[in-house]
């Protein structure tokens, strides 16, 4: 029996109005109106057109009078079964609509404008092809040599190959179109469309065979290889100290899932990461690697999205988004520096890539493979526990020692007079390198010249009108700016208060840059932060210049402590080690541990020995001496420790329940009959704690004040239930019509 009813998430459908709705599948479309398709059908009492997407099939509906469907927009499903499926689980995990979800999957470029068109078309080539047998066009080519010698050497082209673009024929043949048109006309010839795809600029040449194993990385080879086969889903940890080799490893298990026909997703952190890794992985495989991340243009990414689909890509490298690849028999997923934290999404759906492959590898019986030289402590925590295969890797490749490590104490340079942000140790460091010809890389992870401009006389600061921050100032344009809502101004000459004079506090890179400019006036220096790699593409373009032309010195935030491998560079200088330690966060102290033994990495992955230069004001911090010494056991048994007495996760799980809006008052009151609500219905529970409300740490963002509920314990489906129920009455309550309720899983702001 032919379905009747379509059940579709609609477009329009708000959080508390989100769930399937039953439409009727008019008999014109019944062949068409498949799940996975995107429709357009009336919605609400107005019954104004919507798009929505079939979720599912069924003979009836429970309600008498149905809607029609108007118009199904795609000739094939855009999303699998499996797709649905995961688009259902993120409404339920991650407090979103399903169409939310659905939005997250796909590439801008497939949804529709306004006018109804869709954002990137597909592309074609006009091609040429013979219309007769070869060996006839080479005796009428041969006749018509001396009377349209143009013809002649278009049949001659088109008879040493089976198809070629119309375009590179006339170009190679120096005929004229009418010269072509002509055979076309005669029946000689064919002109037709193909399609071709827009693709990044990859490096691609001969295939290189692959990179040899170690013991210790084949061990983790093997052990990891047999997991990936056994038809069964699960979750691995692969701890490697930097420079061990985990890109070799994954190699392998990439070019194994390929041979047994499955294919992979690998994950990276930043959009800095992917051109080496792009150009590590299509020196292997070719063709068979897509690329996936939003430096991409809506065609280019588009397009890959087709190649993947279609099963032309099975090996797809990107950053967060990357986890949605529409890839056919998933055999693996790999997330490398799976502490990141830019893989959690901040906007809708506010969803962690991690999540959403782990549910992933369960619906498909594949692995997920978790790498990393810090692992996250919830990561590391399950696998000591034995709910993750764990393998580790603790001698770098080739037996390369790791990096001699110096820490140098900031306030004894304060003593010496020295104010600036470059110790006079790591100065005559650069120095070395630079008379050596080595290269060195400095991370600050601060971009912007100054965190503030100041009064010394009055403490007048510049602050941002629409946040509760400072303006930051960048030198490079003579600008006060918000790293939040984008507003800036250019500072005074003296204070606008007193008439005092203003002072310049705190380092970023633009003023690190300037400094390293004055100490080594005749030296190059590259610097890399979101304001010089905003341009698609401009983060592979400093990359490839530093390694190229071998720039002595690279300046840069996060974006230069990962990943990243460069032969030449011996020395590692952090600026200001300690800038992340008391961030208010639970995780600050994992994250400065992070940030610094990853940075340290970076130097002597060559056959050169590596250094280190650490520059704190705490130098008898245990985080930092830890980071300094590679000591990641050390600082995890000291670090789950005190999660355990905080309750913190791994011991329990982390929910906020956030409310933003122009009114403080409304936003305060809106979270504290959260929290009122809550605590009633959860009391029963016993398994979770509610606290709040309490400003976020930037408490105004845009005109926007907001608070926060935070909830913590075990929380069950029943309890996130409760949760969702409770933002839908804040949602639907008209007391708090204008402010906005959300809810977030283990949020990091």
């Amino acid at each position: 029996m032919r379905a009747a009813v379509a059940k579709i998430a609609v477009a329009a459908a708000t959080y508390w109005l989100d769930k399937p709705y039953d439409y009727l599948i008019p008999a014109e479309l019944a062949d068409k109106a498949v799940p996975g398709v995107r429709v357009h059908v009336p919605f609400s009492r107005g019954n104004r057109r919507s798009e929505g997407i079939i979720l599912a099939l069924a003979d009836h509906s429970d309600y008498a009078r149905l809607k029609p469907i108007a118009a199904v927009l795609d000739e094939e499903p855009i999303l699998t079964g499996e797709q649905i499926k995961l688009a259902l689980f993120m409404r339920e995990r991650f407090f979103c609509t399903v169409y939310d979800a659905v939005r997250a999957m796909l590439p801008a470029g497939l949804w529709f404008d306004e006018d109804g068109r869709r954002r990137a078309k597909d592309k074609t080539m006009e091609m040429a092809r013979l219309r007769i047998e070869a060996e006839e066009a080479s005796v009428l080519a041969e006749a018509k040599r001396m009377k349209a010698p143009n013809q002649t050497r278009l049949l001659e082209q088109l008879c040493a190959f089976e198809c070629v673009p119309s375009r590179d024929l006339l170009l190679h043949t120096g005929a004229s179109r009418q010269s072509l048109k002509a055979l076309v006309n005669a029946g000689y010839v064919e002109l037709y469309q193909r399609e071709t795809y827009r693709r990044p600029q990859i490096h691609v040449g001969q295939t290189e065979p692959l990179p040899v194993l170690s013991e210790e990385q084949a061990r983790a080879f093997d052990g990891i290889q047999a997991l990936a086969l056994s038809d069964q889903s699960g979750a691995a940890l692969l701890f490697g100290v930097t420079g061990s080799g985990k890109t070799s490893v994954y190699i392998h298990l990439i070019d194994r899932q390929l041979k047994h026909g499955k294919a992979v997703i690998l994950l990276v952190p930043e959009i800095a990461l992917t051109p080496q890794m792009i150009q590590t992985f299509s020196s292997h495989f070719g063709n068979d690697v897509a690329v996936l991340h939003s430096s991409l243009s809506l065609g280019e990414r588009y397009d890959e999205w087709k190649r993947v689909k279609t099963g032309k890509a099975r090996v797809v490298i990107g950053t967060r988004s990357a986890v949605f690849a529409p890839v056919t028999n998933l055999g693996l997923i790999i997330m490398d520096e799976e502490q990141e934290e830019t893989y959690k999404s901040e906007n809708i759906p506010r969803y962690n890539a991690r999540d959403v492959a782990k549910f992933r590898c369960v619906q498909t019986n594949s692995l997920l493979l978790l790498g990393s030289a810090t692992p996250d402590i919830v990561s590391m925590y399950h696998a000591q526990q034995g709910r993750y295969a764990y393998f580790d890797m603790h001698r770098r490749y080739n037996e390369r020692q790791l990096p001699a490590v110096q820490i140098v104490d900031m306030k004894r340079e304060l003593r010496r007079g020295n104010g600036g942000s470059i110790s006079s140790f790591l100065k005559e460091e650069l120095q070395s390198n630079l008379d050596r010809g080595e290269q060195s890389i400095l991370f600050i992870n601060r971009r912007g010249a100054n965190r503030l401009i100041s009064c010394g006389e009055c403490g007048y600061t510049y602050r941002c009108p629409r946040c509760s921050v400072s303006l930051t100032y960048h030198s490079a344009n003579n600008r006060l700016l918000c790293h939040y809502c984008g507003y800036s101004r250019r500072p005074d000459e003296v204070c606008p208060d007193c008439g005092g004079t203003l002072k310049y506090i705190g380092a970023g890179t633009q003023s690190v840059e300037e400094e390293l400019h004055q100490l080594f006036p005749d030296t190059e220096i590259l610097r890399m932060d979101t304001d010089t790699v905003t341009p698609a593409g401009s983060h592979e373009k400093l990359l490839d210049r530093f390694r190229d032309e071998r720039i002595p010195i690279m300046v840069g935030t996060q974006m230069v402590t990962k990943g990243l491998n460069f032969e030449n560079v011996t020395l590692v200088g952090v600026i200001s080690a300690d800038q992340s330690l008391y961030a208010g966060d639970y995780r600050a102290g994992e994250r400065t541990f992070s940030l610094i033994t990853q940075v340290v990495g970076r130097s002597g992955r060559g056959v050169k020995p590596g250094r280190a230069v650490i520059q704190t004001f705490t130098p008898e911090n245990e985080i930092i001496l830890q980071a300094a010494r590679q000591d990641y056991e050390e600082f995890y048994r000291g670090e789950i420790e005190l999660r355990r007495l905080q309750n913190m996760p791994p011991f329990a799980e982390l929910l906020s329940v956030t409310a933003s809006g122009m009114n403080e008052e409304h936003v305060y009151r809106a979270c504290r009959y959260v929290r009122q609500r809550l605590e009633g219905l959860l009391t029963e529970e016993g398994s979770a704690v509610v606290l709040g409300p309490a400003p976020l740490s930037v408490v105004k963002v845009n005109n926007r004040y907001r608070y926060r509920v935070m909830i913590y314990g075990r929380l069950q489906a029943k309890i996130r239930g409760i949760i969702a129920g409770v933002v839908i009455e804040c949602c639907t309550d008209k007391r708090f019509a204008d402010v906005s309720v959300y809810a977030d899983n283990d949020p990091y702001d």
